[in-house]
């Protein structure tokens, strides 16, 4: 699709949105004013894109809403050059706000189609990203430690592999609670076996599932 001055005066509206309902990282609200969604989304979606709602993608799952992402990403406090782990690449947006942002991005996928779909998007687009289709419990530790680890999908409990892949300092954010709603948890790895644990509001997100899926 093309980027017409249309979708960019959508997107300067949904970041001032964003800017209204909290959101303060300038950095993260340049990625999300600069990054095409409607790329990632549906075609029968484009009237859409830039309204601040979660919409279906493939294989049952979302792109997550822009206020979502936004809080995700404010919450990892992303630097230029950090290497950052999601977990749940879905349609890639999310990884795309990141790459936008200098970061060095890896992303697992259990859903083939998306995980094609995704990496299609990016090279028209033309950001980098590590994708992997695999599972998401398992992180990938032979990359890390990582500044960063992004879940993308609710869980009860964060998969016990992910907390120790993060660099002493590095932060993980995580929608975490039942299938109803989730708590966006952020947890900082602040010694060898030590995190420091903290709320930022509710969420609804897809579960998270194990394993892999064609």
């Amino acid at each position: 699709m093309t980027d017409s001055f249309l979708a960019k005066g959508k997107r300067k509206k949904l970041v001032e949105e964003l800017r209204r309902k909290g959101v303060t990282d300038e950095e993260v609200l340049r990625a999300i004013n600069k990054v095409p969604r409607h790329d990632f989304m549906d075609p029968a979606f484009l009237d859409h894109a830039y309204i601040d709602k979660a919409f279906p993608i493939s294989s049952g799952q979302t792109i997550s809403q822009p206020y979502t992402v936004a809080v995700q990403t404010q919450l990892l406090k992303v630097k230029k050059r950090d290497k950052i782990l999601e977990i749940g690449t879905g349609s890639g947006y999310q990884a795309a706000i990141l790459a936008e942002m200098g970061a060095k991005v890896y992303t697992i996928e259990r859903y083939r189609e998306l995980y094609l779909k995704a990496q299609a998007i990016f090279l028209s687009l033309g950001y980098n990203a590590d994708f992997f289709y695999g599972d998401g419990y398992e992180g990938k530790p032979q990359y890390g430690p990582f500044d960063a680890i992004i879940i993308t999908a609710a869980t009860a409990e964060i998969p016990a592999k992910l907390p120790p892949q993060l660099k002493i300092g590095g932060r993980l954010v995580v929608p975490i609670g039942n299938s109803i709603s989730q708590v966006m948890t952020l947890v900082i790895r602040t010694g060898e076996d030590n995190f420091e644990y903290s709320s930022h509001g509710s969420f609804v997100f897809v579960p998270l599932i194990k394993g892999t899926a064609n």
